[in-house]
Parts: C-alpha cells; structure tokens; sequence
C-alpha cells in the first residue's frame, strides 16, 4: 500500500503542475489517467464519490 499511496501522491502533484502551467498534452494525460486510475483504488474513492453525487444533485437542484 505505501507504494501506492507514494505513486498516488506523486501522479497528483505531476498532473496539478502540469493542469497549473496549462501544459496538459497527450502524454500528460496518460499521467492524469493513470492518477485516476490510482486514486479510484485508493481509501479516498468512496468519500470522493459521495462529494461528487452531492455536487451533482446541487446542481440537478438548482437546474431543476
């Protein structure tokens, strides 16, 4: 799991520099999908999930 956690931390500071600098390329975005692919296996999904469904019903709320 260390190894994981690490490699998590590491694809998140790339892919924020890179999004920061407006520099996102192709090969970039490899790195933004593996960090995704990362995060989704990570303690943080679950409580990221729930943020992004309450989000969505916000706005679902306000459109609505």
């Amino acid at each position: 799991m260390a190894f994981s956690v690490s490699a998590l931390v590491l694809f998140g500071i790339i892919v924020f520099i890179f999004i920061r600098n407006k520099q996102l390329k192709g090969g970039h975005a490899v790195i933004a999908a593996l960090f995704g692919f990362m995060l989704s296996q990570s303690t943080m999904a679950g409580p990221i999930q729930q943020f992004l469904q309450s989000v969505s019903k916000a706005i679902a709320g306000i459109a609505g």
